[in-house]
């Protein structure tokens, strides 16, 4: 099975997609991820990366398809799950023509909705564990007193991201709404999307996922 998980930032796509991995052997796929291994991995490819990087330039959409492309030439698991790509309509034919060259199918696309000043208040209040990422919330799960990491059981650095301030976060919903939001329409007319509450409780949020993959 494959999918993309769509939403805002701080929507959840990668709690949720966490989850997919390690319930259903799903291999997700985040950009960001995929570029800091392709750049030290030595390969041609990471060495395209390496230099694009280095010189500070935005990496293109043909590079990301690339390193897409061997992904998906190499263990497939329980299918793919693509975070954060694509972001844009012409991100989003390209990997729909690599999917059928690659004799691939994208079985749905789960939008994780949300309220945008609910968004604001729980992303301003979050933390992250700098050891495994777990992630606190001010007001729903705090981080513990004896700042032991519930998840890995570790004392730990508790960061809070600098762009997670109210302007910052207005800024990246606004570039959202405007290269990423077409996506919905797009899969909505190919019959693909599924739609969830991204702000409930993240369980709940997981049980609507895996309701719309069944």
């Amino acid at each position: 099975m494959n999918i993309i998980l769509l939403g805002p930032p701080g929507a959840g796509k990668g709690t949720q997609a966490r989850f997919l991995v390690e319930e259903r052997n799903m291999i997700q796929l985040s950009t960001g991820d995929m570029l800091r291994e392709a750049k030290d991995s030595g390969t041609e490819m990471g060495k395209i990366v390496a230099d694009v990087m280095a010189r500070g330039d935005l990496v293109t959409d043909e590079i990301v398809i690339g390193l897409i492309r061997e992904k998906l030439e190499g263990d497939k698991a329980g299918g793919f799950i693509f975070d954060g790509f694509p972001r844009t309509l012409a991100q989003a034919d390209a990997l729909g023509d690599l999917l059928k060259e690659e004799g691939e199918t994208l079985d749905a696309v789960v939008e994780m909705q949300v309220d945008d000043t609910a968004l604001v208040a729980r992303i301003t209040a979050r933390s992250t564990c700098a050891g495994c990422g777990e992630v606190y919330n001010d007001n729903t799960k705090p981080i513990p007193a004896d700042g032991v990491c519930t998840s890995c059981g570790e004392a730990k650095e508790f960061k809070r991201r600098a762009d997670d301030n109210e302007d910052s976060l207005k800024q990246r919903l606004m570039e959202y709404y405007k290269k990423t939001s077409p996506l919905i329409g797009y899969y909505y007319a190919k019959g693909d999307l599924k739609s969830v509450d991204g702000l409930a409780d993240i369980d709940v949020v997981k049980g609507a996922i895996d309701n719309a993959l069944s």
